[in-house]
């Protein structure tokens, strides 16, 4: 098995590609689209996103301390890169692609409401790293769709038909191979393993 040796880099793919929403001390709305997001802590729930300073959004989630991540789907993926490719300077994000600002309940930043899942986030800490500042959050309030909801009140996110960001490009998430546990979990595993086989 041969392997090229490259450079450092990030290649953690594939990542989550959200488009996080927030509103300056004026009420101006913006959505910048980050890929560099992720889990942090489960108790208390906190997540993280790393924004460029020179970026326009980095000054408003600094003054205000808020913003909202929304997740992204294949309907949302056009807005996912306009929005990571066009400046809240220049544009009315929410305006020119159509979505809908919907009020949080915790921060004052705006829900995107075509979002299946919105995360009302606080920023507890900034710390610079270098190219970018990483803002860890806490997570104050979730949103979820009701229309991805079953008769047993279980979420369905893979309804929505999100999307990931790999190395440039856009990919749906694609069918289901197992779940969290299957692999010590007797019947599931065997089951899983005959379906597979049988398909080869």
């Amino acid at each position: 098995m041969s392997k090229e040796i490259w450079k450092p880099g990030n290649m953690l793919y594939p990542l989550p590609a959200v488009m996080v929403s927030m509103a300056d001390k004026d009420g101006r709305n913006n959505i910048i689209t980050i890929a560099w997001a992720g889990t942090v802590c489960t108790n208390p729930p906190m997540v993280s996103i790393s924004v460029r300073p020179e970026r326009y959004s980095y000054p408003i989630l600094k003054e205000t301390g808020e913003f909202v991540i929304n997740l992204t789907t294949r309907e949302l993926v056009y807005a996912t890169d306009f929005c990571g490719v066009k400046s809240g300077r220049d544009v009315d994000k929410f305006k020119e692609l159509h979505l809908t600002p919907l009020a949080a309940s915790r921060v004052k930043a705006p829900l995107i409401g075509e979002s299946p899942v919105n995360m009302e986030c606080r920023v507890n800490k900034i710390i610079p790293l270098g190219s970018h500042d990483m803002f860890l959050a806490d997570v104050v309030a979730v949103h979820a769709d009701e229309k991805y909801m079953d008769e047993k009140h279980k979420f369905h996110l893979e309804k929505a038909d999100p999307i990931v960001y790999s190395h440039g490009s856009y990919f749906s998430c694609g069918e289901q191979l197992g779940t969290f546990g299957y692999s010590v979990r007797k019947k599931p595993v065997d089951s899983f393993k005959n379906k597979h086989q049988k398909t080869r």
